[in-house]
């Protein structure tokens, strides 16, 4: 039952504010505690949940503004998904003629993932920065870069997933 809980921990806030500045303070319960002060089980932080989902689509088409004209939602597609520790330009081999390709990635994969059918993927990876790619036969894409040069960096969080959005150049260039 959390009601006496409550009840209880209110009291001894109240309490505290009651019996002048020199009485030290009661702790409050632990949010772990049930109403006989029984340890809930909970995983340590090490073991939560941590990690990267997102949906990757592909970029084609038009997609300038103009009046009376809605932008269709991209559709989500089948890939792969790679991410690697945080890669900086000068870690990679880009494609000499587009620098949004990489023939080469010379930091450590982390995971490799596919995607289902719509594009969506979830990996579980240790708390720490990286580097999210997209493979298009024997390549690597990422178009996003921060300000160090770091390519596709996404932060993943202690007990957290991390959203993400990925996309995958068609072979008819997207139009902006």
């Amino acid at each position: 039952m959390v009601f006496p809980v409550v009840i209880a921990h209110m009291a001894m806030v109240f309490t505290s504010f009651t019996s002048g500045p020199l009485s030290p303070r009661p702790e409050a319960p632990h949010p772990a505690m049930v109403a006989n002060n029984v340890p809930e089980t909970l995983a340590p932080d090490h073991l939560q949940q941590s990690g990267i989902s997102g949906t990757v689509y592909r970029s084609s088409g038009n997609h300038m503004p103009a009046p009376n004209r809605r932008a269709s939602p991209p559709a989500g597609i089948r890939a792969t998904v790679c991410i690697f520790e945080l890669t900086s330009g000068s870690q990679t081999t880009p494609l000499q003629n587009d620098p949004r390709y990489y023939q080469a990635v010379h930091t450590r994969l982390i995971r490799q993932v596919e995607t289902d059918p719509k594009g969506f993927f979830q990996v579980q990876v240790p708390p720490g920065t990286y580097s999210v790619f997209t493979k298009k036969g024997d390549l690597f894409y990422a178009s996003r870069r921060d300000e160090k040069n770091n390519i596709a960096p996404v932060e993943v969080l202690p007990g957290k997933i991390t959203r993400v959005q990925c996309s995958v150049e068609s072979d008819h260039k997207a139009v902006y």
